[in-house]
């Protein structure tokens, strides 16, 4: 018998565009219920990591969900067709964009002592977070709220201490990834000393590089360890790492966090069109530099300007395109494990 003849292969995929290289790193948002056509056309042509949505864009679950449909829905190209992250902010407490879970705040999971309520509050997350279609939950807060902080006087932290905070930022990630959302830990290298918020003002935290490292990362070491995928960049400026915000510092994105804190995963900015950016020209292609994955925006204006300046700047050699592709294959790997 003559054997089976072997199936022809499929054609390989052509290399990335820089268009490509440039949207991949941006979670974009939009105004109102609807997604615009502008918008779905950049999804179409592989040009989108996915999209973030706010307070703005949601009625109700079901609108949600009809919305993330849609997003879901709209063919890419072949490469890059893994499912669009649809992120949210679902902390508990006052930062939360959908009804539902979690139901309490970071300081009422902790005050409960038991860690079972801390991964069933994560759990509760995730199931409000999956009916909606979400698959990226930008929590937990792991930052470590210093006596009259920013971060204690808004309730968004689980503690005062890197051991409290620790141990239930960790079972609150295991809720949610064990009910199918990716998890991010946020911010680093660590905004619990904080005095202002740094949408509204320009912050300095000036800790020493021990209390860094001994205060602040422990909590990110734990919630990693237990499953979040993602590390959110702090934008205030950390004078005992640089002079720079973090999300636009190499020493703090790339050495600090990769190279001495052993993180692999994808990174992902705080918003990069606040107050305490806006003095910083050419933000964008500055995140991208200093080693930032995927860029946040809060303004639609604000993302697609963004994705011009990274693709210029990929065309002339000003972000080289091997790096690009680097995290290409990071995000792309993210993307993968979530669902739609």
């Amino acid at each position: 018998m003559l054997p089976d003849a072997a199936p022809n292969p499929l054609p390989p995929s052509p290399p990335p565009t820089v268009a490509q290289l440039a949207g991949q790193r941006i979670v974009f948002p939009f105004a109102g219920m609807t997604p615009p056509a502008s918008l779905k056309a950049r999804i179409r042509r592989g040009e989108a990591a996915g999209v973030i949505l706010f307070g703005g864009n949601v009625r109700s679950i079901a609108q949600v969900r009809r919305l993330t449909k849609e997003l879901q829905a709209i063919p890419r190209p072949a490469a890059l067709d893994q499912p669009l992250i649809v992120a949210v902010d679902q902390e508990g407490g006052q930062v939360q964009r959908l009804p539902g879970g979690p139901h309490r705040s970071p300081p009422r999971i902790s005050a409960t002592k038991s860690t079972a309520i801390a991964q069933a509050e994560g759990a509760s997350a995730a199931r409000t977070l999956r009916a909606a279609g979400v698959n990226l939950d930008l929590a937990p807060v792991v930052d470590v709220a210093r006596p009259g902080s920013q971060m204690q006087r808004e309730g968004r932290s689980f503690g005062a201490d890197a051991a409290t905070v620790g141990r239930y930022a960790a079972p609150f990630v295991r809720g949610l990834v064990a009910g199918g959302v990716a998890a991010t830990a946020k911010h680093f290298p660590g905004f619990g000393a904080a005095a202002a918020n740094t949408d509204t003002a320009r912050v300095t935290i000036r800790a020493s590089l021990d209390e860094l490292r001994t205060v602040d990362r422990p909590p990110f070491l734990a919630a990693v360890a237990a499953g979040a995928q993602l590390v959110m960049l702090s934008s205030a400026v950390y004078p005992a790492l640089d002079t720079r915000p973090a999300l636009l510092s190499r020493k703090i994105a790339t050495t600090e966090l990769r190279t001495n804190a052993g993180f692999h995963g994808v990174t992902i900015t705080d918003a990069l069109d606040t107050t305490q950016l806006a003095p910083y020209k050419d933000v964008a292609v500055r995140a991208a530099d200093a080693g930032d994955d995927l860029l946040v925006y809060s303004s639609p204006a604000a993302a697609e300007r963004a994705a011009t300046a990274l693709a210029a700047a990929l065309g002339r050699g000003r972000l080289k395109v091997r790096a690009a592709r680097a995290v290409l294959d990071r995000v792309l790997g993210l993307r993968a494990t979530l669902t739609e």
